[in-house]
């Protein structure tokens, strides 16, 4: 199997997504993730990544205004 139809996992484009956000990416994996047969597994776990992020961000908010 070659890398163009090699499957990425939901976890490893997650993984993917966070090091890119951060910009630790390794060039390696930046070639994998561009090409990927399947897009959208990356398209859904940014989705997840920014929805635990903005949760983040609110939980961290309400910690330190807290009465």
């Amino acid at each position: 199997m070659d890398d163009k139809n090699k499957k990425i996992g939901l976890l490893t484009a997650l993984f993917s997504v966070m090091a890119g956000a951060i910009g630790v990416q390794k060039r390696k994996n930046m070639e994998r993730d561009l090409n990927a047969s399947n897009p959208y597994i990356y398209v859904l776990a940014a989705l997840i990544f920014v929805g635990v992020f903005i949760a983040g961000i609110i939980t961290v908010v309400n910690l330190v205004v807290a009465p």
